[in-house]
């Protein structure tokens, strides 16, 4: 029996250490690809938030996948107020003066390599960068001098589909519409125009990660997070950008949530969710005002010290819908947004089943409805 002294010991862990850090950190780098300035979306008045013209990151597909694309939609929450706008207008998120490809990154669903994403390595890969604060749904014509604020952010998308048509996306034998947060719910209310642009021939569908936002009430019984969402659609114009079928029904804000919305879809859509969704339990759930003896403080930011009774509240806070068309995968990790992260899409055993959910339902394989019944209790989906 051989006999391993602590020194040994000690320097094999050290070893093993190095060698994780070091896959993780190749896994989570990616790809930089440059951004692509459209100068000419200017002159339609597709602008972001500041006046500048938009943008977008692209990977050109190879082999099989070169008549495949996917565009994906960049997060990054909303501006509700005037003075939440404008101080987008000096960031990534409001200005694509202040962007740079090193801020995003070719990862996950976006990975160029087949390792780390099977199904969409080869495609022609597309990040709409985001700098409207609307999800693209706002197209307010007038321009207040006093705060050059340009609430464009249809004309946006708009304008960046026109571009990629030109590019060769008109002859996509497969797209997919694809977005994570602020952008996942972009591309549920954008699904069906997708769609639209594409001859029947094309297998177009559409997929949201972690852009499923509930509308439930908050720890004091109340809708405050449907006041903010009223801001949004309100300060942006957004009515005209929201499916018609729902708004003729209920109020605008009401169908900026996907609850509300995803009923009138009717293109194939795939959820990706889950139930303990970070910014939903600190934003909307048990924000400061709505808990403002600090119950759940603590739980928030850290679900291990949940009690019980708080992880039966969170776990009734979400309820995804069903639909012939539709596919998810909805479970109990501790995060927000999977897509993006390689470490979250395919970094990890406990999560390879996400990008092959997605990938058996867009090529239809299979029909993909998987709720993680195994481990109702929230966790960080770490190994």
């Amino acid at each position: 029996m051989v006999k391993v002294t602590s020194n040994q010991w000690l320097l094999q862990i050290l070893v093993c250490l190095f060698i994780f850090l070091k896959t993780e950190s190749t896994s989570e780098e990616g790809i930089l690809s440059g951004i692509n300035i459209i100068e000419g979306a200017v002159a339609k008045g597709a602008v972001c938030l500041d006046g500048s013209p938009p943008a977008y990151q692209f990977d050109a597909g190879f082999g099989e996948g070169l008549q495949n694309w996917l565009i994906h939609i960049q997060g990054g929450g909303w501006c509700n107020s005037i003075e939440d706008c404008r101080t987008r207008m000096y960031n990534r998120f409001g200005s694509s003066k202040m962007m740079k490809s090193s801020d995003y990154n070719f990862t996950g669903i976006l990975s160029n390599k087949q390792e780390l994403n099977p199904n969409f390595y080869n495609w022609n890969r597309v990040a709409m960068r985001y700098c409207d604060g609307s999800s693209f749904t706002g197209d307010v014509e007038e321009v207040d001098p006093a705060t050059n604020l340009h609430f464009r952010g249809a004309r946006i998308f708009n304008v960046i589909i026109e571009e990629l048509l030109s590019k060769g996306m008109k002859f996509a034998s497969n797209a997919l519409l694809s977005g994570s947060s602020a952008g996942g719910l972009a591309s549920i209310l954008h699904c069906d125009k997708f769609r639209e642009i594409f001859p029947e021939s094309t297998r177009v569908k559409c997929f949201s990660d972690a852009g499923y936002f509930a509308h439930v009430k908050d720890l004091s019984g109340g809708y405050k997070f449907e006041e903010y969402f009223d801001q949004v659609v309100t300060l942006h114009g957004s009515l005209k950008n929201l499916y018609p079928e729902c708004t003729s029904k209920l109020k605008p804000s009401l169908c900026f949530y996907p609850q509300f919305s995803m009923p009138y879809v009717k293109t194939p859509i795939f959820i990706l969710q889950t139930i303990y969704d970070t910014f939903q339990v600190q934003n909307i759930l048990a924000t400061p005002q709505a808990d403002p003896m600090g119950l759940f403080t603590k739980c928030k930011e850290d679900i291990n010290l949940c009690s019980s009774p708080q992880i039966q509240r969170l776990r009734a806070f979400l309820v995804v819908r069903d639909g012939s068309s539709r596919g998810w995968f909805v479970n109990s990790c501790f995060t927000h947004g999977q897509a993006e992260s390689q470490t979250k899409w395919l970094g990890y055993r406990s999560w390879k089943l996400r990008h092959k959910s997605v990938g058996d339902w867009f090529y239809d394989r299979s029909i993909v409805r998987i709720s993680d019944r195994q481990n109702l209790l929230p966790h960080y989906c770490i190994n």
